[in-house]
């Protein structure tokens, strides 16, 4: 493929660039394990489109034609149904000025943290590692709504952060790339993940100063 021919994809809906992204990442985290049986969903800007995983699909089953094309309002346009999820989706697009993409995963230490107790709401888990600090940040805790339920867009909103933990169904991460937010809440699961296995353990995090240097 040409230089422009690729540049023309990713910039169009129809284009192998743009399908082509959601279907690898998304398999990458069915592989890993990051989003079991028909869970999850991803969604990115091309254009003055969105494309989205559809409803009730696997990500580790993905085909770049049977995505969902949706409007920036989103108005489904072609394709499946989108996910009933997409009311996350769309919060993240319109109150985060970076985000192009976001995606949403229901993997199993984060949701397993979400339903412990005492948990700070406002930052739910603890800077552990750097590369948690500088891909994720601060993570607030949203509390319980079901799956597509229209009240997650305005939890979200609320929460005023790019990357959210939903109590007891998983998490989800906007940025300006695909790559970054799928990074995101892989990041947050392989934190969750650490958390645990230290809960009752003697451990620290990071200062706040070495936070705080990892960020700027």
């Amino acid at each position: 493929m040409s230089s422009t021919a690729a540049a023309a994809g990713a910039t169009d809906v129809d284009g192998a660039a743009a399908r082509d992204e959601p279907v690898l990442l998304g398999r990458a985290l069915y592989d890993r394990g990051v989003t079991p049986g028909r869970t999850g969903n991803l969604s990115r800007v091309v254009g003055e489109r969105i494309l989205m995983t559809p409803t009730n699909s696997c990500l580790g089953r993905l085909h770049p034609d049977q995505l969902s094309v949706l409007g920036r309002d989103g108005t489904h346009l072609e394709g499946p149904p989108p996910s009933k999820e997409v009311v996350l989706h769309l919060a993240l697009y319109e109150t985060q000025p970076q985000a192009r993409a976001v995606a949403h995963v229901h993997s199993t230490h984060a949701v397993a943290f979400s339903c412990l107790d005492d948990l700070d709401p406002d930052d739910v888990l603890a800077p552990l590692t750097a590369y948690y600090v500088m891909r994720v940040g601060r993570l607030p805790l949203v509390g319980y709504l079901r799956p597509g339920d229209p009240g997650l867009g305005a939890a979200v909103v609320a929460a005023g952060s790019p990357c959210v933990l939903l109590a007891h169904h998983g998490s989800v991460a906007a940025a300006p790339t695909l790559e970054a937010a799928v990074d995101a809440v892989e990041e947050i699961e392989e934190t969750a993940s650490i958390a645990l296995l230290l809960r009752h353990h003697p451990h620290h995090p990071l200062t706040p100063a070495q936070a705080d240097a990892l960020r700027s």
